[in-house]
């Protein structure tokens, strides 16, 4: 489901949309308390709720940090393994130039199929000259590397936060704005405000972690530029 949202929706979109409806939730629900239990308005209990707010407020600000750093670090880690993947790819198309036309045409061919092609073409070819063997040799390597990194790329392709990690930034959100509806304040548009912005805040973090736990999707993800550069602008035309 998170996929398809964010395949569907650009980031801007998305976030009217889960802000948006987390925020008319809220309002809806804040109204609701103050109809059924009118006495909450005299702020009775004002202190103990603020306190209990403030020490979820601050214990849900560290796990989000925390959870934000390490999708952050995790989307550039993945634009890394894709700048190095692709890098090996250029590579070894330039490293092809080095073999006879024929061979060369093949390898070619054979980058814009999979790599098993690559691997047959590579394996079906034997070097004549100094040149060539070295080339060759570089042109494995280079191989080798792609496999490396796409490898790691899948990996990454299918990592996702920790189900342990989900339920704290969800249900963090889930807890902390309904504390809110427990505040006592005599105007009815100044609590509206109040548990508004706070929904509003609190909405961007699940949205946030929605964006950023995805790599390969949504607008905030890895971008496939490297791919089509240099060398390997061939395979695009």
């Amino acid at each position: 489901m998170d996929i398809r949202l964010l395949n569907t929706f650009d980031t801007p979109t998305l976030a009217v949309l889960v802000v948006g409806v987390i925020v008319a939730l809220s309002v809806l629900a804040v109204l609701l308390v103050r109809r059924r239990y009118p006495g909450l308005a005299e702020g009775e209990h004002n202190d103990m709720i603020g306190t209990v707010l403030g020490m979820f407020g601050a214990i849900y600000g560290i796990i989000l940090a925390f959870v934000i750093v390490t999708l952050w670090t995790q989307l550039d880690t993945t634009n890394t393994i894709v700048a190095s993947e692709s890098t090996a790819a250029a590579t070894l198309v330039r490293d092809a130039g080095a073999f006879p036309p024929a061979e060369r045409d093949r390898i070619r061919e054979a980058t814009g199929a999979n790599l098993q092609a690559l691997y047959d073409a590579l394996q079906s070819y034997e070097p004549g000259t100094e040149t060539e063997k070295a080339y060759y040799g570089q042109a494995t390597g280079q191989l080798d590397e792609m496999v490396l990194q796409r490898r790691a790329r899948i990996a990454m392709a299918t990592k996702e936060l920790p189900l342990l990690l989900q339920v704290l930034v969800y249900g963090g959100a889930l807890v902390i704005i309904p504390l809110t509806f427990l505040c006592g304040v005599r105007s009815r548009r100044m609590q509206v405000l109040f548990v508004g912005t706070v929904a509003m805040l609190i909405g961007f973090s699940p949205l946030l972690t929605l964006v950023l736990d995805r790599p390969f999707s949504g607008d905030l993800s890895a971008s496939s530029g490297p791919f089509k550069e240099g060398a390997l602008t061939q395979f695009w035309k």
